[in-house]
């Protein structure tokens, strides 16, 4: 659980110092050939972090110490999910590996639209919303309509 916790905060702090940058760095700076490849080591290690090592440790929490093994047979509250060979009424069996590897999936597809956030919102840094901006006059003050 410890390894569980800790990958979750070191991708927390690696997506804050994405949040961090993108208010730093200018649009129309050009990147350097070193700057470039900082930023795809970065870009790796948080996707490594995203989709290896927090699956991973996940994974390994619920093998070791939530036991969701194969032998493990969800049952359910006063036996609903029993199966038909144990005397239930349900016509398969339902695991507790069968939730871990679900809840792997979701991890996954949570942090493929995470990711395409945070693509969309460094594509979209310098851009102003064109409702948001007021018309100006020449020396800066705001124009007032006519009626108003």
């Amino acid at each position: 659980m410890v390894a569980l916790i800790v990958s979750l905060i070191g991708l927390g702090a690696c997506v804050g110092v994405f949040w961090w940058y993108k208010g730093v760095r200018s649009v129309d700076d050009p990147m350097t050939w070193g700057e470039s490849m900082l930023a795809a080591t970065f870009v790796f290690f948080v996707l490594f972090l995203a989709y290896g090592v927090v699956p991973h440790q996940w994974l390994t929490w619920a093998d070791t110490e939530l036991s969701w093994r194969p032998d493990k047979f969800i049952i359910g509250p006063g036996g609903v999910l029993k199966p038909i060979n144990r005397g239930g009424w349900v016509p398969f069996d339902l695991h507790y590996q069968h939730v871990r590897d679900i809840i792997a999936v979701l991890i996954h597809v949570v942090f493929l639209g995470i990711n395409i956030w945070l693509w969309s919102v460094w594509q979209n840094r310098g851009k102003v919303d064109s409702k948001a901006v007021e018309p100006v006059s020449e020396y800066g003050r705001p124009l007032a309509r006519e009626g108003v």
